[in-house]
């Protein structure tokens, strides 16, 4: 993290800006909406400064520069076109403990100013460091184009009624966060979004009169599948209750960019699943699943791919379930569907294949549990999970039992992610096409007609 972000109060507080042009007008705009005390040095000014100076909403200093003009200043800014003057106020603000901002020049910049979405008391600030400032005004036009108004009387009215959410729960900073969060989620948000201040608080006041203080305190479990590991792939669903868990058990096939997306005080646990290496055994999963929910608190198990596709959700709901505890299931994109999307590998195709199968490469005791005879339909594409491990038994006994070893086979590791990597041989070869190029977890396997058409239809690099 290059710069520490932080929103700083700037009412009746003394700011210096140090030139009176277009660049200045700029930054003059942002620190008088600030509320800052504005005092302005230049010989002249612009236009626009000049009737800002004529209106009484800055102090004009019509001269040089002088070191003593930071004397008392909060903050600074020069934005001249004169390189010596302003390295000077930079000198002078650093050796004075003063927050400073040379524009257009990173090096001499204590602070950034970023692209700012203004849905007051709601702000939303975006930066690219000084690097890319039209990257963070572009990213900024989207943010403005997708975030409504409303949210601002949203952000508003919740400020009202803050302190008699602090009497109504005192001292359970749980059950608070989840009023808050069930009751900016839900009919008054509607209102809010379309214009009816009055009818939004309205409904806060009714859900606040109503809430169960009890029900809040309750713990509950919220089964996610993470997708394939690429971030973007996130259901929206998924993203608003990862900001909404007290603590995060996580599984190995979890990117960290994804585990990144959880709020940031929550508590994250890591609880393995690593072939043939569980930092929990399942069992013990679905327990501590359990005693955390009982404890009150709202607890985000995030796996890898779909819960319910060899994610072992439907064990721990089961668990859940017994043991009364509320629940929730938010599908995933399964590995399989990133994998063969991103290799350009459809897993069915008219003329390659008419069905799809997913198996596991996970073995029970010392055999793969497979139905052999059921996956030798050259018609038929094959989805190994987990199958890096046991792929050479995996070909060998496909092949035993009809599949011809000719037929085209493909492993993907790492689908989805930028480091992505497809690797396409056949039956026979794959075994040893693994072994030489040092394939490891997460990886996919893929088998049949459909693999010929990766070198036609993949759009990403291998």
């Amino acid at each position: 993290m290059d710069y520490f972000p932080l929103f700083l109060d700037l009412h009746d507080q003394p700011c210096l800006l140090v030139g009176g042009g277009e660049v200045a007008l700029r930054k003059a705009h942002l620190l008088l909406a600030a509320g800052a005390r504005l005092t302005v040095v230049a010989p002249a000014l612009c236009d626009a400064l000049a009737a800002q100076r004529d209106q009484g909403a800055l102090i004009h200093l019509p001269r040089a520069w002088q070191a003593g003009d930071i004397h008392g200043m909060r903050l600074v800014i020069a934005a001249t076109d004169d390189a010596a003057v302003n390295a000077e106020v930079h000198a002078r603000c650093e050796a004075a403990g003063i927050l400073v901002n040379v524009v257009d020049d990173p090096a001499r910049c204590r602070f950034v100013t970023p692209a700012i979405v203004d849905r007051s008391p709601l702000m939303i600030a975006i930066s690219s460091g000084g690097n890319a400032p039209v990257l963070a005004r572009l990213i900024r036009a989207r943010i403005e184009a997708w975030l409504p108004h409303g949210y601002g009387t949203l952000a508003r009215l919740a400020g009202r009624l803050r302190q008699r959410v602090q009497a109504r729960f005192g001292n359970d900073d749980r059950a608070r966060r989840r009023f808050w969060e069930q009751a900016l989620d839900g009919p008054a948000a509607e209102r809010a979004l379309a214009g009816d201040e009055a009818g939004a608080e309205a409904e806060l006041e009714a859900t606040l009169a109503s809430g169960d203080a009890d029900a809040l305190a309750r713990g509950a479990v919220y089964l996610v599948g993470a997708g394939p590991g690429n971030p973007d792939l996130l259901t929206f669903r998924a993203l608003r209750l990862m900001q909404r868990a007290d603590v995060v058990l996580y599984d190995n096939l979890v990117s960290p960019a994804i585990v990144d997306l959880v709020r940031r005080d929550a508590e994250r646990l890591y609880v393995g699943k690593k072939a043939s290496n569980h930092a929990l055994p399942q069992e013990d999963i679905n327990k501590l699943l359990v005693r955390l929910a009982r404890e009150g608190k709202t607890v985000l198990r995030l796996k890898g791919g779909d819960p319910f596709i060899f994610g072992r959700g439907g064990e721990e709901i089961e668990e859940l379930a017994a043991a009364g505890i509320e629940f929730q299931v938010v599908p995933g994109i399964t590995s399989a569907a990133g994998a063969s999307c991103y290799a350009g590998i459809p897993l069915t195709h008219r003329d390659h294949a008419q069905s799809v199968t997913f198996v596991t490469g996970h073995r029970r005791g010392e055999e793969i549990e497979l139905d052999w005879p059921r996956l030798t339909s050259p018609s038929e594409t094959i989805v190994v999970y987990m199958g890096v491990a046991q792929a050479p038994r995996i070909c060998a006994q496909l092949i035993a039992h009809g599949r011809a070893p000719d037929t085209p086979a493909a492993i993907v590791e790492k689908a989805t992610l930028p480091d992505q990597r497809t690797l396409v041989g056949t039956l026979e070869t794959l075994p040893g096409l693994l072994a030489t190029s040092q394939v490891k977890p997460p990886a996919l396997i893929i088998i049949g007609n459909v693999v010929r058409l990766a070198d036609k239809l993949g759009w990403r690099p291998s």
